[in-house]
């Protein structure tokens, strides 16, 4: 996940969200993998030309190119349109972010989730902590967040981080269809209802999250923590922190 793709995830959402034809909205990733997260090359050159910069103004830059992401993954959570992801083979980091701020999820039996930003030296910042926290509880939350660690699709559905888990890729996608024609069915008005109902408790919370973790992350944008997860990143090791 680059810049690009949030840039036009937001737009492609927004369209989808005034699009009278639409009724329900499947997401899925390119290939065999729902998504791999953050693209860290371009983030991680980005991050370091930021922290050698090491001014008010670069720290500025960050916070808005943060929002924007952020921004971008919130309209999906905000579509009125119901949305499905279906989900196969890796689902890390901003992946996470992006099937969280789903209606539903449905899960090749391959699949594997991992909330795995605190590997990298920075606090998911693009909704997870947020938004899964009425999804999986925050045992559950705290467990994958604080560690960093994988889990299985069975375990993602033994904790409701999934809705359900099918035999391969094929069969999800299969699912996901079934489901997204049984909702097609239902009244457009009432669909719209109960996603703005449910949201309107969760996402001033979920906002008022989002901005509390942008502003941590842009404040240590220039630790040396952060700069060692990204060198250690580009030269093919396990990063050694130091909490500075």
């Amino acid at each position: 996940m680059d810049a690009r793709l949030f840039e036009e995830l937001g737009e492609v959402f927004e369209s989808l969200d005034r699009d009278h034809a639409v009724r329900v909205v499947i997401l899925t990733g390119p290939g065999k993998d729902f998504s791999l997260g953050l693209d860290l090359k371009s983030a991680g050159d980005l991050l370091i030309s930021l922290a050698e910069a090491g001014d008010t103004d670069a720290r500025q830059d960050f916070l808005e190119l943060l929002h924007g992401w952020q921004d971008a993954i919130t309209a999906v959570a905000s579509c009125r349109k119901p949305t499905i992801a279906c989900i196969a083979g890796w689902c890390v980091g901003a992946g996470v972010d992006l099937a969280a701020a789903c209606d539903i999820r449905i899960a090749s039996s391959d699949s594997v989730f991992s909330v795995r930003e605190v590997r990298v030296g920075i606090v998911a910042d693009l909704g997870s902590l947020q938004r899964l926290a009425g999804v999986i509880g925050d045992g559950h939350l705290r467990e994958l967040a604080l560690t960093g660690g994988d889990i299985s699709a069975s375990r993602a559905a033994s904790i409701g981080l999934v809705n359900h888990v099918m035999d391969g890729a094929e069969n999800a996608m299969v699912a996901a269809a079934a489901t997204a024609a049984r909702i097609a069915q239902n009244s457009p008005l009432a669909l719209r209802g109960i996603k703005e109902i449910l949201n309107a408790e969760r996402e001033p919370r979920v906002a008022a999250g989002l901005r509390y973790t942008a502003a941590w992350n842009a404040a240590f944008i220039f630790s040396e923590d952060l700069r060692e997860a990204m060198q250690a990143f580009t030269e093919g090791r396990d990063p050694v922190f130091s909490g500075r």
